[in-house]
């Protein structure tokens, strides 16, 4: 996939790229390639990128060690603000950020890279933990504290004598 130009996009038909792609994204071990459609709509001050693709990665069981495959779907959807950044002399020292400004966001007159946001939400998507399906389950029906003996440590034993009355 190809960088898109910001401006070139709001100058597309309704203002919006889309297309299909089955390709490799590179830094994601994949055993097939990431497929599906993403769309780019310029709304003005935000892009509107939405997505469904899907792919087929190995994972390791956290519970067994055993590797296994897992189908990695994503329908996903992000706003992007387009801003320009401040030149890095004009940052405040200190500065109170609100939620609001924790949000991805790009120049007006830059690139908008759909291999690069693909990979962002594909790593967001992979399970944790990651647990095999034929994984045997937890079982916590037995009381861990049932079989232990409960001493107390003598170095302690002393602040006992110390508490106070109600």
């Amino acid at each position: 996939m190809e960088k898109l130009l910001i401006p070139q996009i709001a100058r597309a038909v309704e203002a919006t790229e889309s297309f299909e792609f089955k390709e490799s994204i590179e830094g994601l071990e994949i055993l097939t390639p990431v497929q599906g459609t993403i769309s780019i709509h310029h709304a003005g001050s935000f892009l509107q990128v939405t997505a469904k693709a899907s792919t087929i990665i190995t994972l390791i069981c956290d519970r067994t060690l055993v590797q296994f495959n897992y189908r990695l779907a994503i329908n996903t959807s992000e706003m992007i603000l387009l801003a320009e950044p401040l030149p890095e002399g004009e940052y405040p020292k200190e500065r109170e950020v609100e939620t609001g400004d924790l949000v991805d966001s790009l120049s007006p007159n830059g690139y908008f890279d759909p291999a690069a946001w693909l990979y962002e939400q594909l790593i967001l998507a992979i399970p944790y933990p990651k647990i095999a399906p034929d994984a045997p389950a937890l079982d916590f029906s037995n009381n861990p504290t049932e079989n232990l003996d409960v001493s107390i440590d003598k170095r302690w034993a002393a602040l006992s004598s110390l508490q106070l009355s109600d």
